[in-house]
């Protein structure tokens, strides 16, 4: 089955930025999405961002222009590029694999990103 590894997250200042990656195994079959979501402390996990199989990209409003998603479809990585970070980017970043037909998301263990004022 599929299986995802987060890694990148850690310690950072307002301002400074972070790569996440995500390992990605297993076989992947037909239309896909993979994306980032996100749970800060005390609040519900949230879409980052998304992008489809064909290249296709989401973000939510808070980080538009701020971050960048990206795939790697020969390593099977996804990458988030976190720029110009603030405090509210606090939380533990997950890395998500949703194959539409039939619909089935996987998800990886978590990295935890921290931004000090």
């Amino acid at each position: 089955q599929v299986q995802l590894v987060e890694s990148g997250g850690g310690l950072v200042q307002a301002g400074g930025s972070l790569r996440l990656s995500c390992a990605a195994s297993g076989i992947f079959f037909g239309i896909n999405v993979m994306g980032w979501y996100r749970q800060p402390p005390g609040k519900e996990r949230e879409l980052v961002a998304i992008i489809s199989s064909s290249g296709a990209t989401n973000y939510a409003d808070s980080v538009k222009g701020r971050f960048t998603i990206s795939r790697d479809n020969a390593k099977n990585t996804l990458y988030l590029q976190m720029n110009s970070l603030k405090p509210e980017d606090t939380a533990m970043y997950y890395c998500m694999y949703r194959r539409v037909i039939p619909r089935t998301d996987y998800w990886g263990q978590g990295t935890q990103v921290t931004v000090s004022s």
